[in-house]
């Protein structure tokens, strides 16, 4: 869901002070209308990764913070990768990206962090062969 104007406000004036986060009891946020639980956790984020965040938000972009021990689902990963779920369900299979099985279950889930390591090793590998291709192009050497 994209925010609307008031929140891309919201979240360019949040952006300039500092925030609190910390357990809260559970209650409606005054700005955006969220529930917060009394489950959140203590977390220190860095200025400029909320200012970063504000930027997209102002721009009309989704944001989601979550932690990196968080469990995904295979079609929440293949969401997250821009890749189709059976692809994805392919990678799980051949070990591509770790995953668990859940006990008495045919399901999976795979961590956040495992996600994330895999699409920052499939950027290198497309980085490197751009670099390998202009190489190519450069010496003049035939395709």
């Amino acid at each position: 869901r994209m925010p609307t104007r008031g929140q891309a406000r919201t979240a360019r004036r949040t952006a300039r002070r500092p925030a609190s986060f910390g357990p809260r009891s559970s209650r409606r946020s005054r700005t955006s209308g969220a529930r917060t639980s009394a489950s959140a956790v203590d977390a220190e984020l860095d200025p400029s990764a909320l200012r970063a965040s504000a930027d997209e938000l102002a721009d009309g972009h989704a944001v989601t913070v979550l932690p990196s021990e968080v469990a995904l689902s295979p079609a929440e990963a293949a969401e997250l990768l821009g890749l189709s779920r059976p692809f994805v369900v392919r990678l799980l299979d051949q070990g591509e990206i770790p995953s668990e099985r859940l006990p008495r279950s045919r399901h999976r889930r795979v961590l956040l962090s495992d996600v994330l390591a895999f699409q920052a090793q499939r950027e290198r590998r497309r980085t490197g062969r751009q670099r390998v291709a202009v190489a190519v192009e450069d010496a003049g050497l035939p395709c």
